[in-house]
């Protein structure tokens, strides 16, 4: 299967604004890449590449003052295999977990897992664990928060989410990994391209998040918003929590004026083919626009 990724931004900025983006494919994200994953900028603009220690490729610039576009466009194949579903999967005893994966079982800033413990322990207590307890997880997030683009909030932390019932997808994310890591099951954050590929339209492209926990000694991918496995996710970064993955973190001030993200299947075709695709950027359907010259 062929999937067509990339986004379009528009930043306006009054003065200069020192900025690091994470907008590029992980190096970890499953497929074939065909194309650069990597943003592009205006002629001039200079970005500096580098990886942070969760393996994401993040790029250092500076945002002039004016308007700014940043774009990317590629295509990447996959097996059109939905996500894994294990149920054999068993939690692992916090004394055999690797000592790489048990930093996951820690609070982060986001996932204030150790303001949960008790609510977890008694919503998701001993029994059937492994894949059978973070489904349940899912479950129980996916019925408790309410989605809206209206209730996104920058600062929201896990318990917030649990006490307030509503969010956008990394709130789902968060809460779902809080309470992962409040019953030792170690879990971490991750984002990128889902598009609606199998499943009906549901609006506006946008980038995405959900979790990974390690159980039956793999790290398995869950989404608790969509609670149903998907085709076609793309990871882009990977962290404790949103703070890790930040899509552009900005010293300065600056107005998002655009905002669009395609991740849609193409038709079968060679490489040649996918590239001359690629010399146009699609006609996506933006999610945010401010911009009349847009």
């Amino acid at each position: 299967m062929l999937i067509r990724i990339g986004f379009e931004i528009a930043l306006t900025a009054p003065a200069p604004v020192p900025s690091i983006i994470a907008l590029s494919t992980h190096p970890d994200a499953p497929g074939r890449l065909i194309g650069s994953g990597k943003p592009r900028s205006p002629a001039g603009l200079g970005m500096t590449e580098s990886w942070d220690i969760f393996g994401n490729v993040k790029h250092r610039l500076t945002l002039p003052a004016g308007e700014t576009r940043l774009w990317s466009d590629c295509a990447v194949e996959q097996d059109g295999v939905p996500d894994a579903v294990v149920p054999e999967a068993v939690q692992h005893p916090v004394e055999d977990l690797p000592m790489a994966v048990t930093q996951f079982l820690k609070p982060s800033r986001y996932c204030d897992s150790d303001a949960l413990m008790d609510f977890a322990w008694a919503q998701f207590p001993a029994g059937p664990s492994g894949w059978d307890r973070v489904q349940r997880i899912c479950d129980f997030v996916h019925g408790h928060i309410q989605f809206g683009y209206h209730h996104g909030r920058s600062d929201r932390t896990a318990s917030q989410a649990l006490a307030e019932g509503r969010g956008v997808c990394r709130d789902y994310a968060h809460l779902a990994v809080a309470l992962c890591r409040a019953v030792n099951i170690p879990a971490r954050y991750a984002s990128g391209y889902l598009g609606d590929i199998g499943v009906p339209y549901a609006g506006p492209g946008d980038f995405c998040a959900w979790f990974e926990a390690y159980i039956g000694g793999h790290w398995y991918t869950f989404d608790a918003r969509y609670n149903v496995p998907r085709i076609g996710r793309v990871l882009m970064v990977r962290g404790f929590d949103a703070g890790d993955a930040a899509m552009m973190t900005s010293f300065g001030s600056n107005r998002m004026t655009l905002f669009r993200v395609w991740c849609e299947e193409m038709p079968a075709m060679s490489d040649a083919e996918v590239m001359d695709q690629l010399e146009r950027r699609p006609e996506a359907e933006a999610l945010l626009n401010l911009d009349t010259a847009a």
